[in-house]
């Protein structure tokens, strides 16, 4: 399966080192964030790779060119304006397979990404997202699921009767596409989670393993203490 990895944004929260760099490629002992993810994802067994890129893209492909050196094979899909997560896979359509993990470029998740995929093929809905089961609580929670293992609700601005986190990993049937418009700005998070949720096509993988993420100097530094 392929692995789609969202890599456009600005970092705007990490300036002044994503002036001249982009977030993804902020060296953490000596090494770009995005090789770490990169190698985890290879330790996984997912060499195919696409990545969506805007700002600055250009400083990607050339330190990862087309992935040979890392075992893999590196595309990309280049925007020439900002469009968003969802925006971003749609830009990428003409590269995608028929399904697809999506993984957000500042986070570093580290699961079974087989087993991953294994649960998203027998749940048999478009969409699996990994779910962090936040115990004891460390953060507020945005997602709320069912007995069922099914997304029922996601809110990033109010916890409300939420009970985990999105770990900034999913699993996709391309057809999720027909839900986005072309060239246009597009969130998965506010505008395709709600239709997904309300079809019941959204499931739940459940992890107790901590993710991280990057936008903040703080978590630059803690995920250099978890390395």
């Amino acid at each position: 399966m392929q692995a789609v990895i969202l890599a456009g944004g600005l970092g705007t929260r990490l300036r002044p080192l994503t002036y001249q760099i982009p977030k993804i490629m902020i060296p953490i002992r000596g090494k770009p964030f995005l090789e770490y993810l990169l190698r985890l994802l290879e330790r996984n067994k997912l060499k195919n790779i696409i990545l969506c890129v805007g700002y600055l893209g250009e400083k990607i492909e050339n330190y990862f060119s087309d992935g040979k050196k890392w075992g893999m094979n590196i595309k990309y899909s280049f925007e020439k304006e900002a469009l968003g997560t969802g925006g971003a896979v749609k830009n990428a359509e003409n590269l995608l397979e028929n399904e697809f993990l999506l993984l957000n470029g500042d986070t570093f998740l580290n699961i079974d990404y087989q087993n991953l995929i294994s649960y998203f093929y027998a749940k048999q809905k478009l969409g699996t997202m990994v779910i962090f089961k936040n115990q004891p609580k460390s953060a507020l929670n945005n997602v709320e699921i069912n007995s069922k293992n099914e997304v029922i609700n996601y809110n990033k601005k109010e916890e409300k009767s939420a009970n985990c986190i999105d770990a900034g990993v999913q699993v996709y049937k391309k057809s999720i596409l027909e839900l986005i418009s072309p060239n246009k700005i597009v969130s998965l998070e506010e505008e395709i989670f709600p239709i997904l949720i309300q079809k019941k096509e959204l499931a739940a993988y459940p992890t107790n393993q901590k993710f991280y993420d990057i936008g903040t100097f703080k978590q630059l530094e803690n995920f250099n203490h978890a390395l």
